[in-house]
């Protein structure tokens, strides 16, 4: 498949995809927990000091996050998300089909 054409199926408004990297940021925080409370623990009570005293649990919070929220993560969400409105549209448009028979049937039937 071709850049281009992956890029179309991708796309998504700009708010779908604001929401989708909150989400991505939210689930990323909520899995790195751990690295975030060793490293708040350390950072706790100091003020410059916590640049070289707490880079080892900066670095291991950081690599933790960044699991989370990369492009790649960001992309699979949007291709999830598509997947998802396609499957509602075809949902809904067989609904719409249901309905049409439906009316057109009793409409048949109200005439005779």
């Amino acid at each position: 498949m071709g850049y281009i054409q992956e890029a179309r199926e991708n796309h998504v408004k700009k708010k779908v995809e604001e929401a989708l990297r909150s989400k991505m940021k939210q689930k990323a925080l909520k899995e790195c927990n751990y690295y975030s409370a060793k490293y708040a623990e350390c950072a706790a009570g100091r003020t410059i000091s916590v640049v070289w005293q707490c880079r080892k649990h900066a670095k291991e919070l950081n690599e933790c996050l960044h699991q989370y929220t990369n492009d790649s993560v960001l992309e699979d969400m949007k291709k999830n998300y598509m997947l998802e409105q396609e499957s509602k549209n075809l949902l809904l448009s067989a609904a719409y089909v249901r309905f049409v028979v439906y009316y057109s049937l009793f409409s048949q039937k109200r005439r005779k």
